[in-house]
């Protein structure tokens, strides 16, 4: 299969680029490195089957081109981070609207598969215990910066809808939960690699709000197993599927685990929110995912815990470690601990 993964050279992209070329598939991405990194997919670039495009998702003859040459297209190219949300508003709406209209519509045009990745902030104040994919989505007020993040992947979410019922498109949408691993940078507000860079500095973790708000984070492996796993699909299409873990623990608790694992002797310090973020941020409500849709259709499961994740960060941001944007060897003590090999 050829598969183009726009943004495929971010977070989840280049774990979903690795996935898919060592199943022996070709891998066309298309990515502007705006928050991505060439050193996350330097080491696919030898390989024939692999090849990194340095564009817009904006760029419609270019999508033109590339969904024409392919046979499924998984869309993850997005502004990133509540940093960078609550700076520009307005570039967060438009380039996702525009980007996602002009792939969309070539996927259509071309009769190709397309996976959208969505996200679970559509939930916003959603009171729910448990959100499912038919649960309400309650945003906030359009006039605060925050909600344009969840305001735009709520109308790609229109538009794959649309696209489907109206074009023909084999769309399908998934709104991945907290998801966290290495490659995964804190300069946009992730708080998972924020605690464990400032706990391998010897730094207080600096919990925003009371620390009392609770996740459940997922393993960007059992994630990109999901994505995949749905695009084989033929029933997924038409559908929206949460990828999540319903095990939640409160922010306090998770820097606490951070920590632990780094065996830091840092503490932690609570921030306001006020003093955290600029005008505009407000809190989500907890969101924990059903994820029956997913595991009923494909029989996925989370087959890596929390712990695995902030030992990957934790082997990921050690200095020295990183070569070609993989982690180096590391042996587990039987403490369960990380030590460089």
């Amino acid at each position: 299969m050829r598969y183009l993964v726009t943004g495929g050279a971010g977070f989840i992209g280049s774990h979903l680029a690795d996935e898919l070329t060592s199943r022996g598939h070709d891998v066309l991405i298309v990515d502007d490195l705006s928050t991505g990194r060439r050193e996350n997919v330097e080491h696919l670039l030898g390989f024939e089957r692999v090849r990194l495009v340095e564009a817009s998702v904006s760029d419609a003859d270019l999508m033109d081109d590339c969904l024409r040459a392919v046979d499924v297209c998984v869309h993850l190219a997005s502004v990133v981070g509540v940093q960078r949300v609550l700076r520009n508003p307005l570039e967060t709406l438009t380039s996702q609207i525009r980007g996602t209209d002009i792939v969309m519509a070539a996927a259509a045009r071309h009769r190709k598969r397309l996976l959208f990745a969505s996200t679970s902030e559509v939930y916003g104040k959603g009171a729910d215990s448990i959100l499912g994919e038919d649960s309400d989505l309650v945003l906030g007020s359009p006039a605060k910066g925050r909600w344009s993040y969840a305001i735009g992947k709520c109308f790609g979410e229109a538009l794959a809808h649309g696209y489907h019922e109206q074009q023909g498109l084999e769309a399908i949408v998934v709104r991945p939960f907290n998801t966290v691993g290495s490659r995964q940078t804190g300069a946009y507000g992730m708080v998972l690699p924020r605690f464990v860079h400032q706990a391998l500095e010897g730094k207080n973790l600096t919990v925003f709000g009371n620390g009392r708000q609770k996740r459940g984070f997922t393993h960007v492996l059992d994630v990109v197993e999901a994505i995949r796993l749905l695009c084989d699909e033929d029933r997924a299409v038409g559908g929206v599927y949460n990828i999540g873990n319903p095990f939640m623990v409160t922010i306090a608790d998770l820097a606490q685990r951070v920590i632990e694992r780094t065996m830091s002797s840092s503490g932690m310090t609570l921030v306001p929110y006020q003093d955290a973020y600029s005008a505009g941020f407000e809190e989500l409500g907890d969101r924990m995912p059903n994820i029956s849709a997913l595991c009923d259709l494909t029989g996925w499961q989370t087959t890596r815990t929390l712990d695995d994740a902030i030992d990957d960060l934790v082997r990921y941001l050690t200095p020295g470690n990183a070569v070609s944007g993989e982690p180096r060897r590391t042996a587990l003590y039987p403490s369960g601990l990380v030590r460089a090999a």
